[in-house]
């Protein structure tokens, strides 16, 4: 039985429309803070997870939901089929954009949470110095492992729907294959069940830091309403029922308690001066103007560099990341241009001076 009719529904394609234009304006605030930021601090890479599978399941479920529209494509007009399918790009285009914000989250994973660091006991009474291994922090190993279910998870989904799909003699969206209606069950009673959950982790993460972070308010202003919007343009669809809708209602209620949290915190640290990092609201101009007044290591400088860097190696098992290599040697290279500022002593004593430097080096490299 064939039932490929265009189906014109003026309202409902025009509330898909203004959905998905709406979608994507309410993203681009995150993904900008990201980059402008330069760092993904105070996401929870648990709601990314969450939420990256959730929205593949529910993207999945309407595929199937509308697998009968879908194929119809191939008798309809361009336009009836973009009007048709427009409940699919729009699922669509909510995974992609949530997926892009794990894509940064790694990409912008803030370097100081990386590696685990250490403090290195120099002897000769040279201070300890911090430094940093390259042995990987818990919590950037749970990121990259997070990051692998994502992208099995997918998949995994994508080859069992493609597989059940290929089964579908029909285009009926009202006579499917009971495994077919089983596994649209599943993947939209999943998707709930992981949108849910998916806030739970970055409610909790948010409230112990009592920091907003990377998190964009403007974004979850305009998707706490704009979920109410999204459950009735997915409901309007032909082909969907409550399996469909019901992830985007439950995620609507969770970002709503988280976007209450963020205000509340965002004003409370507004309050005692600090951004939504906990840091000064000056401090990243002061730290730009240090940037800019820094000034290329000397030859002495880079020769006990190469020497602690060595000494530490040997001793500790660990290697140096370039810029805390160089704080190790600033005690170093200042008792050398301490010799350097008494010309008395470097006129008196120039050969003692010298035989004293080059027995820093020894020093360094013997221990």
């Amino acid at each position: 039985m064939s039932t490929c009719e265009p189906n014109h529904d003026a309202a409902a394609n025009a509330l898909t429309a203004f959905m998905c234009v709406g979608i994507t304006i309410s993203y681009i605030p995150q993904l900008w803070r990201i980059i402008a930021a330069k760092t993904s601090e105070g996401f929870s890479p648990w709601f990314l997870l969450l939420g990256s599978t959730s929205s593949a399941s529910a993207m999945l479920n309407i595929i199937v939901m509308q697998w009968g529209i879908i194929r119809c494509c191939r008798v309809l007009s361009i336009g009836s089929c973009i009007e048709s399918v427009a409940g699919v790009f729009q699922l669509m285009l909510v995974w992609a954009l949530f997926s892009a914000i794990l894509v940064l989250y790694m990409m912008y994973y803030p370097p100081h949470l990386k590696y685990v660091e250490l403090d290195v006991d120099l002897s000769n009474n040279l201070p300890p110095q911090h430094v940093k291994t390259h042995v990987k922090h818990e919590g950037w190993k749970l990121s990259i492992t997070l990051s692998w279910v994502v992208l099995f998870h997918i998949s995994f989904i994508i080859f069992i729907t493609m597989l059940l799909l290929s089964t579908n003699p029909t285009p009926d969206t009202t006579e499917r294959p009971r495994q077919l209606q089983l596994w649209a069950t599943f993947l939209g009673v999943s998707s709930a069940i992981l949108a849910t959950l998916q806030y739970a982790p970055q409610i909790a993460h948010t409230f112990r830091l009592k920091l907003v972070g990377a998190l964009s308010i403007p974004m979850m202003l305009l998707q706490t309403p704009g979920a109410i919007l999204m459950v009735l343009s997915i409901a309007l669809r032909p082909g969907t029922n409550w399996t469909t809708w019901i992830t985007y209602a439950v995620a609507g209620i969770m970002q709503g308690i988280l976007l209450v949290m963020c205000i509340i915190f965002r004003a409370r640290q507004h309050k005692h001066g600090l951004d939504d990092f906990g840091r000064p609201l000056h401090s990243s101009s002061l730290s730009h103007a240090a940037t800019e007044d820094e000034e290329a290591p000397s030859p002495v400088e880079t020769a006990v560099g190469d020497a602690v860097d060595s000494d530490v190696r040997s001793e500790h098992g660990v290697d140096l990341v370039p810029p805390e290599r160089d704080l190790l040697l600033a005690t170093a290279a200042d008792a050398h241009g301490e010799s350097e500022e008494t010309p008395l002593l470097g006129k008196k004593n120039t050969g003692q001076s010298g035989s004293e430097g080059h027995g820093i080096l020894s020093w360094l490299r013997r221990r």
